[in-house]
């Protein structure tokens, strides 16, 4: 366990929240509709979106763009503002921690052939439907579901961010 990660579940210890941050990256299909891609967990094999830790010295969109890379082999950039939250019970060796993820989406303009973790996840493009109907988290399945893809701004322009709809009563 590297050190960061010992400093984390030390802080959970003490009931704490922990967090992390996590990338969904976002293509348009050839026919223009959004596309995103999960991968799969190394220890449980369901579909998640490429997260991690903190990194120390990085900023929250910057440790989720160098996830998005090592977990699923994907280049892009990173818009700048979060998509929203998800929370989730972490399973570690004798128990369960509550940790709050930080999403950013993230533009991709480069799908890599191999990549760091290639061998030990599978990935694949969905529509963001399918993709919240795959992933066990509801908070981040409900996240998935209202994504909204900002369209690009012309040169010049402020980045938009993106937006969720409000669920329907």
């Amino acid at each position: 366990m590297t050190a960061t990660k010992k400093k984390v579940v030390r802080k959970a210890r003490k009931g704490e929240r922990i967090r992390q941050v996590a990338a969904i990256p976002f293509r348009l299909s050839e026919h223009g509709n959004v596309e995103v891609m999960l991968v799969t967990s190394i220890s449980t094999r369901r579909f998640i979106v490429p997260k991690g830790w903190p990194m120390k010295g990085k900023s929250g969109r910057k440790a989720a763009t160098i996830e998005a890379q090592e977990e699923a082999g994907v280049l892009g950039k990173t818009l700048k503002q979060p998509a929203g939250t998800y929370s989730y019970w972490k399973r570690l060796t004798n128990r369960f921690v509550r940790v709050d993820v930080i999403v950013y989406l993230l533009a991709v303009t480069e799908d890599l052939a191999n990549w760091q973790e290639a061998k030990r996840r599978q990935r694949a493009w969905l529509t963001p439907a399918d993709a919240a109907a795959l992933i066990d988290e509801p908070d981040l399945s409900t996240l998935l579901k209202n994504l909204k893809v900002p369209q690009p701004a012309p040169a010049g322009e402020p980045e938009p961010r993106p937006h969720l709809e409000s669920p329907s009563p």
